[in-house]
């Protein structure tokens, strides 16, 4: 079905960015259960109209989101397992919690295997005694998603057998999709598939659940797409023609960002590089479906690295870093124009971060994307005030962020950050920086950018052992949480007169 695109996607509107698994909840981490709701109810209280999320895919390498191992499933890590034992699929007793499942961290090592574990006694409790009408709703989502869940459930079955390993490391016959081998192996892992195909029916029951409670708040969902899809994933398997690949089904080249102030070397991320000319030549409709996927579960998303669209880094595959890439051309506006005319204006978020150029500027204004202004990128430069950052340079069409999930929290930066910074900060402002994590709070809430977006980490003032991830790092990241008893009414009230001052409550 072709989402209806929002009248007024961008009206003056604030919200919080907190991803699902940070939330509180009994099995080591948030899920879509009653603590998704609870925070939906906090957020209308706090009189915010938007949750932004981190992509809903499966986590992938360091357990990041944005490795997922499918552009279209959900994160089954996210099923609500108490959902599970009130439809009678699971017991009382497996929801007991085990040693190594906190409230302030998740622990991926002990979490996925605890989770894992029940999803499959669930499964096999579905198939021993699930009701006709059950099965019904099961075949019928199989049915509406065969197009990308086929592929997925035996891209999934085909990784447990095979350890895991790569797809290019299969035996031929599977790894080229030869159909009778594809056959076989459906047959030979029917069990497997078929739990699969049962978490991806699950995860998008409870999804819509969660999703009409929020509209019914008054809350928007907004969501996070990676543009870049893992090599290791059931997209690059069962379209490989759409990728850059050699005979063998490695990437030819890869992406990345070239050497900046940043990073001498880059940043060399590994992700295939789109045979674009094979995309346009079927208008674009992986992308359209891709993208008709998204927005049948969030009201708005984010598009990670939208330059990308414009030029892309591309990197050959034997070189170590990015310093040997090239900026190679990508569709632009042919590719927004196919899915305009296969979808209707899509209210998009184009994160614009890093350098960006007067074409990828214009390929965003073009389609009415917003782009992103960063609070914690505003400050330090002697450059007479026109770092795009700075509030007074902000302009309607962006949305704007103390910090994103990248950041430190605002606290930890206020702490790292040289006096230069802080002098700059202090002055422009008329503040001491005493609270700085709520002046930050109060300066987007202020911009003249129709949508602010806060992290939770910063709405609770927390400091930099609570950030989210440190890019660059394989470890250690995506794993922190947040207890109710963290937060107190005065942070729901502080939020509200925000919204009051500056115009950003729900009408």
């Amino acid at each position: 079905m072709t989402p209806k695109p929002d009248p007024a996607p961008f009206s003056r509107a604030s919200g919080v960015l907190l991803h699902l698994t940070s939330l509180p909840g009994p099995h080591g981490s948030g899920d879509l259960g009653v603590n998704a709701y609870h925070f939906v109810d906090w957020l209308q209280a706090a009189g915010q109209s938007l949750w932004q999320f981190l992509p809903l895919g499966g986590v992938g390498m360091g357990h990041s989101p944005y490795m997922s191992s499918s552009a279209f499933a959900g994160n089954v890590l996210l099923i609500d397992l108490a959902e599970l034992q009130q439809r009678g699929w699971l017991d009382a007793a497996d929801l007991a919690p085990e040693d190594g499942l906190t409230d302030t961290r998740v622990h991926f090592e002990r979490v996925i295997p605890y989770r894992m574990a029940r999803l499959q006694r669930a499964a096999r409790r579905f198939a021993a005694q699930a009701s006709a009408a059950d099965r019904a709703e099961l075949d019928a989502f199989r049915n509406t998603h065969a197009a990308w869940l086929d592929d997925y459930a035996l891209f999934m079955a085909l990784s447990e057998h095979r350890d895991q390993q790569p797809w290019t490391a299969w035996d031929a016959p599977l790894a080229q999709r030869q159909p009778e081998a594809l056959q076989a192996a459906r047959q030979q892992h029917a069990e497997r598939i078929a739990f699969w195909v049962f978490a991806q029916w699950c995860f998008f029951r409870q999804w819509a659940a969660l999703r009409a409670y929020a509209h019914s708040r008054g809350v928007k969902l907004v969501g996070d797409m990676p543009i870049f899809i893992a090599h290791n994933s059931a997209d690059v398997w069962a379209r490989p023609d759409l990728f850059q690949l050699d005979a063998a089904g490695q990437p030819s080249v890869v992406a990345g960002v070239p050497p900046d102030y940043f990073s001498a070397t880059g940043q060399r991320w590994g992700n295939p590089h789109y045979r674009w000319a094979a995309h346009e030549a079927e208008g674009f409709a992986w992308w359209i479906a891709r993208l008709r996927a998204t927005f049948a579960l969030v009201d708005m998303v984010r598009i990670d690295h939208f330059r990308g669209f414009e030029s892309c880094w591309e990197i050959p595959a034997d070189q170590p870093t990015a310093i040997g890439g090239r900026w190679a051309p990508a569709p632009g506006a042919a590719l927004f124009e196919a899915v305009t005319r296969a979808l209707g204006p899509l209210p998009i978020i184009a994160e614009d971060l890093g350098v960006i150029t007067a074409e990828v500027t214009a390929l965003r204004q073009r389609f009415g994307f917003p782009g992103m202004r960063i609070l914690q990128f505003a400050w330090g430069e002697q450059d007479g005030g026109r770092n795009a950052y700075l509030p007074h340079n902000h302009t309607r069409d962006t949305v704007v962020y103390p910090g994103t999930h990248d950041n430190d929290t605002t606290v930890g930066w206020w702490q790292s950050v040289p006096e230069a910074v802080r002098h700059h900060l202090r002055e422009y402002l008329a503040c001491d920086g005493g609270d700085i994590a709520w002046t930050l709070l109060r300066t987007a809430s202020a911009s003249v950018a129709n949508l602010a977006l806060f992290p939770m980490q910063d709405v609770l003032r927390l400091d930099g052992s609570q950030r989210m991830n440190t890019p660059g790092t394989a470890q250690g990241n995506w794993a922190w949480r947040f207890t109710w008893e963290q937060v107190q009414p005065t942070h729901a009230a502080g939020l509200v007169r925000l919204g009051q001052l500056y115009n950003r409550l729900p009408s």
